[in-house]
């Protein structure tokens, strides 16, 4: 079941109980469990969880590129102003990436191709998409590049993606994301591998392209300060399914999932200082095979276990994300109303 809408308006993408698995010799690896969001113009979402909980790997399927076999979406709808890519064929797929929805990937250097320039890269784009002479698409890819804020964008478009560096290789990878104007841009750890002085350039860079462009921006990371910095409205993720949503502002203030809970009281900060941090006992379950009943509650400081009231045992009942709290608020946890406030 999806939170309430945050707003009225036809969501730029729709993803509706989304299912995904992975098909070993070892067992189903139950990657994406039914997950369901939406992402409006003009506003940020981040998927925001573990690594292993599954944000990028439904990303992939939103995106088409899920490596099949051995990964198989299994249900659900991916909804692009309103039309499901899932069933489209591979070429309205195709249609639909670059001026419809575009990507940028966690590794920069391994997305590029090393044996051409970036400037050709980014101007292949314009001549395969939009029928631009040579000419016309070098001077688009060096427009770009200057948009992104690339020192000496004429001249460093002759450049090779090895003699730049991480932050200007990301740039690179934002400026092809952009080149066919997308409506919604989604960004994968886009900050991971640099350092925080250029994770802060990148994440300003792209809060200022969406300002400009209108896009919405679909943000995959396990970073707590990026997401409080830049995100509208948070979807957070555990063991592959969504345990709760809301306005990055409630949430942060005020979480109503015991494992949300947990996040936050493992960030750092100046209040803090001289105290122990509080970590999640445990580690994530193993996606092949998920704990019955609420998939949180082998490490939940909160779980209710005996004397349960029917329907709310914790190791013995699916809690459903319900509504909790004000509109477009929702937490899969049995006790969320306690939890909230907490």
């Amino acid at each position: 079941m999806t939170a309430v809408p945050a707003s009225s308006a036809t969501p730029v993408l729709e993803v509706d109980d989304l299912t995904v698995e992975f098909r070993t010799p070892k067992g189903v690896v139950n990657a994406v469990n039914g997950i369901s969001y939406e992402v409006h113009r003009g506003e940020t979402v981040a998927i925001l969880g573990e690594s292993g909980s599954g944000k990028s790997v439904s990303v992939q399927a939103v995106m088409g590129i899920l490596d099949s076999p051995p990964g198989f979406v299994t249900n659900g709808r991916v909804l692009f102003e309103g039309k499901d890519l899932l069933t489209s064929s591979a070429e309205e797929q195709r249609a639909v990436r670059g001026p419809g929805v575009s990507m940028i990937f966690q590794d920069a250097l391994s997305s590029l191709n090393p044996v051409f320039t970036v400037g050709y890269q980014i101007a292949e784009m314009f001549r395969a998409h939009r029928g631009a002479s040579r000419k016309e698409a070098k001077e688009a890819a060096v427009e770009l590049l200057d948009r992104v804020n690339i020192p000496e964008a004429r001249r460093r478009a002759n450049a090779f993606p090895h003699q730049f560096s991480g932050g200007m290789r990301q740039r690179v990878m934002i400026a092809m994301a952009l080149a066919l104007d997308p409506k919604l841009l989604i960004a994968d750890e886009p900050t991971t591998a640099l350092d925080v002085t250029v994770q802060a350039q990148i994440m300003q860079l792209l809060k200022d392209l969406q300002r400009e462009t209108g896009m919405g921006l679909l943000l995959i990371t396990h970073d707590l300060g990026v997401v409080n910095e830049v995100a509208d409205r948070v979807v957070v993720m555990y063991a592959g399914g969504v345990v709760e949503t809301g306005t990055v502002d409630e949430v942060f203030a005020d979480p109503s999932h015991p494992y949300t809970e947990g996040l936050m009281a493992s960030i750092p900060s100046v209040e803090s200082k001289g105290t122990r941090l509080r970590p999640i006992v445990g580690t994530p379950p193993d996606l092949s095979r998920i704990p019955s009943g609420c998939s949180f509650h082998p490490r939940c400081p909160r779980r209710v276990l005996e004397n349960a009231p029917p329907g709310k045992n914790c190791r013995d009942d699916v809690p459903l994300l319900l509504p909790v709290g004000v509109p477009g608020r929702a937490s899969a946890c049995h006790y969320r109303e306690e939890v909230l406030g907490a």
